[in-house]
């Protein structure tokens, strides 16, 4: 008998030096998306991201890899809950095998700075690492666009 494989989530927090309004605002403005979401090594094309952020709403965009602009990683996710400044939950529902996934995006202000939650999932072992490292990557992104 075949054991079920163990699924974990992604659990990650990050301090952001700028308010949480502007955190947010890179999350779901299209242009700012762009300069920031994936990690090092991949790119978003501009004209690949459609950003609905509201509850109902949508974020749509391609990941492409710098070195081969053939491998790409298209984002559908449809937003279960949107608060402006505060919260972002999103499902994106999981190809033949794979299954659905949740990202909730938690924003608090700290003084001027943002604490960031983000909790991803369900993964399993082998890929809530390879996860954490492209949001870490990804993160890095963001803290250069924020310090702009």
């Amino acid at each position: 008998m075949t054991q079920p494989e163990t699924t974990t989530e992604l659990v990650m927090t990050r301090v952001f030096a700028a308010p949480r309004a502007l955190v947010f605002a890179a999350f779901t403005d299209p242009d700012q998306l762009a300069r920031w979401f994936g990690p090092v090594g991949f790119s978003v094309p501009r004209d690949t991201v459609d950003v609905d952020a509201r509850t109902g709403g949508h974020q749509r965009f391609t990941m492409v890899s710098d070195a081969d602009p053939d491998f790409t990683s298209p984002v559908d996710a449809r937003f279960t809950e949107v608060v402006e400044d505060a919260l972002i939950v999103g499902v994106e529902e999981g190809s033949e095998g794979s299954p659905r996934t949740t990202t909730r995006v938690e924003f608090h202000e700290e003084g001027g700075t943002t604490r960031l939650v983000l909790r991803q999932g369900p993964y399993s072992a082998e890929v809530v690492s390879m996860a954490q490292l492209g949001w870490e990557s990804s993160f890095t992104k963001l803290d250069t666009l924020l310090a702009a």
